[in-house]
């Protein structure tokens, strides 16, 4: 079953939210939903969420949004994504164990939401002209899934329409949820490009809670493509254990079927399982009965990152196998596509 819109429990207004018409308009639904509603005294200090150990705070995180007001309009580079992130939506609704926003949100992982859209297009354009005529991709979903808040913000249909006049500006997200209609009939001239990150049907019952299923993923990207948006596929974290090759060539099997010929225009980006210490520490503490591999045996190579600390990745050879597999599958069910990367 789809997973329609926001699962929350509470939801916080920041300081200066209301004096956005957004702001007034969510706060309108929200309030006719029967959310409970509070304000908070400061920006960007959220301190009423409830929790007394890590895996209660990291749940009652997740049912907690934010209505706030985004002060700083520089953003942060998105490599190798885009050039830069666009920050519409922080946090996302899924419960993926593997999730590397676990360590990046804090113990308390909550959805924000952004009402001043405008002006954090209004930037964008900043940037746009800045490097001009290059071209500037900006991503959407480098720190959230933004789908589902969309019902509320519609903040991607805005940016959608906002990029579509951009000569020089394309936008980019990613998600895991199928709730995609509002997007389907709007003019993107072929400016953003939509994304679906998949897994295997075991992955994704295994690890990837409170999201939807692979087909009603696989369908929605099709349902984009056959309406004209660019698309494209994150298959990650691929996760090398048992009878990982059939599972995976099965899964495109399955996306090949569903897109059918509509796949023209379509991206893929695959990125193997890895791990940090501390990543896999805050894991356990959430997720004590977890079955993620995430041993330091001789399956893995430790490997410094670009941002300076270390990470367990996969040894070369199971990597190569890895980079084999899915260089032939995507080459033979989408000889027109374009491999980003396989990591």
């Amino acid at each position: 079953m789809a997973l329609a819109a926001l699962q929350v429990k509470r939801v916080f207004f920041e300081p200066g939210a209301l004096d956005y018409q957004l702001g007034k308009e969510m706060y309108s639904r929200l309030k006719s939903e029967g959310q409970e509603i509070c304000f908070l005294k400061s920006h960007n200090r959220v301190t009423s969420i409830p929790g007394k150990t890590p895996r209660e705070s990291f749940f009652q995180g997740k049912s907690t949004l934010v209505v706030g007001v985004r002060k700083t309009l520089d953003f942060a580079t998105c490599k190798p994504s885009a050039h830069y992130q666009l920050p519409l939506v922080t946090g996302c609704q899924g419960i993926c164990e593997y999730c590397y926003l676990n360590t990046q949100l804090g113990k308390k992982p909550y959805t924000r939401v952004y009402i001043n859209i405008d002006e954090i297009l209004a930037q964008a354009g900043k940037y746009i002209q800045e490097r001009q005529p290059e071209k500037t991709v900006f991503e959407a979903a480098a720190t959230s899934d933004p789908i589902p808040a969309e019902p509320y913000s519609g903040a991607l249909a805005k940016a959608i329409d906002f990029f579509a006049l951009q000569e020089y500006g394309y936008l980019k997200f990613v998600s895991k949820f199928p709730n995609i209609d509002s997007l389907l009939d709007l003019d993107h001239r072929g400016h953003t490009r939509i994304r679906f990150s998949i897994n295997t049907e075991r992955i994704i019952q295994t690890h990837e809670h409170r999201t939807p299923g692979l087909q009603e993923r696989i369908k929605a990207l099709s349902r984009l493509m056959e309406h004209g948006y660019p698309g494209g596929v994150i298959i990650a974290p691929v996760i090398l254990e048992g009878d990982w090759k059939k599972e995976y060539s099965d899964m495109l099997n399955k996306l090949s079927d569903e897109l059918k010929g509509n796949n023209r225009d379509i991206h893929f980006e695959v990125i193997s399982h890895r791990f940090t210490r501390r990543a896999r520490n805050t894991i356990l503490e959430v997720f004590p009965d977890t079955s993620l591999p995430m041993a330091e045996d001789e399956s893995r190579t430790y490997k410094y990152g670009q941002f300076g600390y270390g990470k367990y990745v996969y040894n070369k050879e199971l990597l190569q196998e890895m980079s084999i597999l899915f260089t032939e599958m995507i080459g033979r069910h989408f000889p027109e596509a374009k491999i980003d990367y396989i990591i």
